[in-house]
């Protein structure tokens, strides 16, 4: 089984963080949540986006690298939710010895000069997203391969961007429990 770093979004390491990481420890994998916020959550995503800006990305990313690097070693599994999917990517794309990345509601730019060596990646996004447009999703899935990811990547129409947060109004049960499905099998492979 993997050790799975699951990273949180701008809403903070909400409910909705723990009942994923217990999905996936009673599948048997090792789960670490870092909170990124410190323990401040937010109701909105424009709340989480303010918080993001006062934090700023820089120390985001410094806060994941912290909290991953007693683990790295091992080879983890990067996972997050939007924000938190985008800073997965970016410690997936860094760490020599990441075994996966589970991307939940989210991407990141990629660096020209990227590498990801047959890195499976496994992208569930809601079609439409306000976050992830369809051009985005096109451009980022032709740089993921061309930067030697094996990538797949699952759209769920007529789901809201966290459609798997049970607490927010755009969950949808159906897109969440296939998207549980599908990305633990996609662990069980790793």
């Amino acid at each position: 089984m993997a050790t799975v770093v699951l990273l949180h979004s701008v809403h903070g390491l909400r409910p909705a963080v723990h009942r994923a990481a217990e999905r996936l420890g009673a599948a048997g994998h090792e789960v670490l949540t870092p909170d990124l916020f410190a323990g401040r959550t937010t109701d909105s995503v424009e709340e989480g986006m303010a918080l993001k800006e006062e934090i700023g990305s820089d120390e985001l990313l410094r806060r994941a690298v912290a909290a991953a690097a007693p683990v790295s070693e091992r080879g983890v599994v990067y996972a997050g939710f939007s924000l938190g999917a985008a800073l997965a990517q970016n410690l997936a794309l860094a760490d020599v010895n990441a075994r996966g990345l589970l991307l939940l509601h989210g991407t990141s730019d990629l660096a020209d000069d990227a590498t990801a060596d047959d890195l499976p990646v496994q992208l569930h996004v809601a079609e439409p997203d306000p976050f992830e447009p369809d051009d985005w999703l096109s451009a980022w899935y032709l740089r993921m391969r061309r930067a030697g990811a094996d990538v797949e990547v699952f759209r769920y129409a007529g789901a809201g961007h966290l459609y798997t947060d049970e607490d927010l109004d755009h969950y949808d049960a159906e897109a969440a429990e296939q998207t549980w499905r599908t990305a633990l099998g996609f662990l069980e492979t790793l």
